[in-house]
């Protein structure tokens, strides 16, 4: 049973972004390893810009 985690931040993906995003990433599986898709799980976390790092400094994006 695979199970996959997507971490974004939280700047306004969509329900569509979310939808592609799980249907893509089970796709890939089914694909590459052989998975079934009725057993492969997908997660995605939205995590709050101010809780992102990048290059050793927070990252604000565009939300102020």
């Amino acid at each position: 049973m695979p199970y996959i985690n997507i971490k974004v931040t939280d700047e306004q993906v969509t329900l569509e972004q979310k939808r592609q995003l799980i249907a893509g990433v089970t796709q890939l599986l089914v694909d590459v390893l052989n998975k079934d898709p009725k057993t492969t799980h997908v997660v995605i976390d939205e995590v709050p810009i101010q809780n992102w790092g990048v290059n050793g400094n927070q990252y604000l994006g565009t939300k102020k």
